[in-house]
């Protein structure tokens, strides 16, 4: 079992976290048409890079978003913090 820092909760076990998606991976415009096999990459694609990622993840006991920082060959993680710090 490995233990995450939700940045408003503090340390908590992995089992209280949800995977949202790849940092910066950007939903195409739905007010137009799109062909499907650009919805399929979006949907399906992941960059899966070995070593430094940063992807969003949801704490569910207090229900936000956040970005966590890690390595993906260790699963250290190295750093997490609001999604809204990034946005500003």
């Amino acid at each position: 079992m490995q233990i995450f820092p939700c940045p408003f909760c503090g340390p908590r076990n992995e089992t209280e976290f949800h995977f949202a998606g790849e940092l910066g991976k950007v939903r195409p415009a739905t007010a137009e048409k799109i062909a499907a096999p650009d919805w399929a990459t979006y949907l399906y694609a992941q960059r899966n890079e070995k070593g430094l990622v940063h992807e969003v993840w949801m704490h569910l006991t207090c229900s936000e978003l956040f970005v966590m920082e890690r390595d993906s060959v260790t699963m250290q993680v190295l750093d997490t913090r609001s999604l809204r710090e990034d946005a500003q």
